[in-house]
């Protein structure tokens, strides 16, 4: 017998105050048809109401897709997610304190979904220490009508960790590129494999119930085992979707180069324009050593991959992304998660497995705002929601952080003649006397030891004895005026302050390569400079 129905007869399955739990990256994974129809039918009747929404990572396209969908008063009574600023009405139901919302660090919520699976205590973990997660703080609680405690301090061998309590699944939205009549799943046109399996396990070890949307329908019996991701036994419903409602990412249909069928040529993997954020991702580049693997996050760390592009230097690095990715270029932008030239996929939840076990040797992250200890926020701006995404698992077990970003926001410069010049100055300070929220700590950092830069077209900062330290400025720019007239507070300055290597001032920079491998003109020979400028500007 065929499990296949249609998405209302899917949305007709969701009871009032059912706990939901979603696998998602923006549009990657999500069951947008599926979505479309539960909005249809509360928008008739008001049912399903009061229900718990649970996903691990983003979900929407900023506009209307996605979470969107569910975002009305009284269809949600309760978000946990990683992050959610793709999808501007739950973003506004949060705002406006209508519903209870937790942001949990998604590996965390990755992971949850095996330990109820395999009905385990939940997640212990040290993943959360001395951010906002950390009830110590916050909690992870964001509206001021959320109170139940999901998060706990426990002592285990004299060892601090955070206790992720588990709760049980009622339904499980997953997808997949191929349904047969009997549910079997698998993902060759996805982007990314994400957490169907452990979700769809959650779901049924709960006594929930599955339901997965696909692109296409096959026969019983005619889908390579291999082949398949979700096994139909997992599997109670699946939804046939319309090709508009399974977008590959958030503003791509399908990409075979996504979907890892093809390689594309090197040249038609874009490289960023001679900007002054390609000075900061080239400066960034420089902390890479041969055989490295690497994460990279959205925004401008995502455009140190156009530079190891730029520079054909692949072979020399691994870059990974935290939905599960290894090798090629991370696609950027709204196609983020995927990757071009991938050499492998695996889920979700493993991924996170091997970044917090410190399989990476260094990541690249954004810089939203910093203090003078070194934390840093990303997570929440005033009354505007974002979450921290794998921001948390990430960082806090990476071997080096690396922040990356414009030193104000909206500013604007140009490079004459190797040399920087702030043309438009930015309205919003990063480095501020207090951030709104700890996504980052500067002191777990400092106690692990781990290695902390932050990196900006004006200058470099390192995290040192709990302050940041100025080490590098950039040429033709004003210590005084451009930066410390731009910071909320001193920062220390180094009394070895070097200047930026000029190389990457160029247009066409050719230095990488040297830096990775050591073979001089890289790191090395720019931190031997002579402090002549430095002498002219303290």
């Amino acid at each position: 017998m065929s499990k296949v129905i249609t998405a209302r007869e899917a949305a007709m399955l969701i009871r009032d105050g059912a706990t939901i739990g979603a696998s998602t990256q923006g549009l990657s994974g999500w069951a947008e048809e599926v979505a479309i129809a539960v909005e249809d039918r509360f928008l008739e009747s008001g049912h399903p109401k009061d229900v718990t929404l649970v996903h691990a990572c983003t979900c929407g396209d900023y506009k209307k897709r996605g979470t969107t969908h569910l975002g009305h008063e009284g269809l949600v009574k309760r978000l946990i997610c990683g992050h959610t600023l793709s999808s501007p009405n739950m973003v506004n139901l949060i705002e406006q304190n209508k519903i209870e919302c937790y942001l949990i660090p998604q590996g965390v919520i990755c992971q949850l979904w095996r330990a109820i699976a395999g009905k385990k205590v939940g997640v212990i973990t040290s993943v959360g220490l001395g951010t906002y997660v950390d009830p110590r703080l916050e909690g992870g609680k964001i509206t001021s009508i959320t109170k139940e405690d999901l998060v706990s301090l426990i002592d285990i061998n004299g060892q601090e960790q955070l206790y992720y309590k588990p709760f049980p699944v009622d339904v499980a939205l997953i997808r997949g590129t191929v349904a047969d009549e009997n549910g079997n799943l698998t993902m060759d046109n996805e982007s990314v494999i994400l957490e169907a399996l452990p979700l769809a396990m959650a779901a049924k070890n709960s006594g929930g119930i599955v339901i997965a949307q696909a692109q296409s329908l096959s026969m019983n019996h005619s889908l390579h085992p291999k082949r398949v991701r979700v096994p139909g036994t997992l599997v109670d419903h699946v939804v046939i979707a319309r090709p508009e409602n399974h977008m590959q990412t958030q503003q791509t249909l399908m990409d075979p180069a996504l979907a890892g069928h093809i390689k594309v040529p090197l040249d038609k993997i874009p490289t960023p324009p001679f900007h002054v954020k390609k000075i900061i991702a080239r400066r960034a580049s420089m902390e890479l050593k041969a055989g490295d693997v690497i994460n990279l996050g959205v925004g401008i760390p995502a455009q140190i991959a156009g530079t190891i592009a730029e520079e054909r230097l692949f072979d020399s690095v691994t870059i990974t992304t935290e939905l599960g990715v290894f090798g090629g270029i991370p696609a950027d932008g709204l196609d983020f998660g995927g990757a071009y030239n991938a050499e492998a996929m695996i889920d979700h939840s493993s991924m996170f497995d091997y970044y917090e076990g410190g399989g990476l040797d260094a990541t690249f992250v954004g810089l939203a705002q910093a203090d003078r200890c070194g934390n840093v926020n990303v997570s929440k701006f005033g009354n505007r929601v974002a979450g921290p995404g794998g921001f948390i698992n990430i960082t806090q077990n990476s071997k080096k952080v690396v922040f990356c970003g414009m030193f104000t926001t909206g500013s604007e410069g140009v490079v004459s003649n190797g040399a920087l010049c702030i043309t438009k100055e930015g309205q919003g300070r990063k480095f501020v006397r207090e951030i709104d929220q700890v996504t980052f700590s500067g002191e777990y950092a400092m106690k692990k030891g781990t290695p902390v830069l932050f990196i900006t077209e004006r200058c470099v900062f390192k995290l040192e004895n709990g302050q940041l330290l100025l080490i590098e400025i950039a040429p033709g720019i004003d210590l005084q005026r451009d930066i410390l007239n731009m910071m909320e507070f001193k920062p220390r300055i180094s009394g070895k302050l070097k200047v930026m290597d000029p190389g990457i001032f160029q247009p066409v920079w050719g230095g990488l390569e040297a830096s990775i491998h050591g073979t001089g003109d890289g790191r090395e020979d720019y931190y031997k400079m002579a402090d002549a400028v430095t002498v002219g500007i303290l």
